[in-house]
């Protein structure tokens, strides 16, 4: 390549990246900054409800700030139900963390499914239609990263 053709590509690369528009947005103070937006996505509570519920604690004590939404379908809402086999483990991990504004979301496909109602369930669980489509929801629509425990 020519001396003439070198200047000239350096000299547009300068200027096509001067031209782009600096957004507070793309700041690493700006990201820090935003609320993390987190789903935990449970649906076998036998191996993944402590662990998700440890890893949620762990989560607020770290970023306090943290919008956190459990949602649990298929085998994964029995941690929720007031007669769970492990309901002294986990019911004051769901009070303390429902406290801290952690959302516990319940599949109501699957307790049609399972011939259950809202009053089978701990008074921290919520009901949505379908907890599939409630992940789908929040990852498309509000931005929140999808944790698998």
């Amino acid at each position: 390549m020519n001396k003439i053709a070198t200047l000239t590509l350096a000299l547009g690369l300068a200027l096509s990246s001067s031209a782009l528009p600096v957004s507070a947005q793309d700041s690493p103070a700006a990201a820090s900054s935003k609320q993390a937006k987190v789903i935990y996505h449970i649906n076998d509570s036998a191996s993944q409800a402590l662990a998700a519920l440890r890893n949620m604690r762990n989560q607020l004590d770290t970023a306090p700030k943290t919008k956190i939404v459990a949602v649990a379908h298929a085998d994964g809402i029995e941690f929720l139900e007031t007669d769970y086999k492990d309901a002294d483990t986990v019911g004051p991990l769901i009070s303390g963390l429902a406290s801290r504004g952690v959302q516990f979301e319940v599949c109501e496909i699957t307790m049609k499914r399972k011939d259950l109602t809202k009053d089978d369930f701990v008074m921290e669980a919520q009901f949505v239609p379908s907890g599939v489509m409630r992940i789908t929801e929040l990852q498309n629509n509000e931005g929140y990263a999808y944790i698998k425990p």
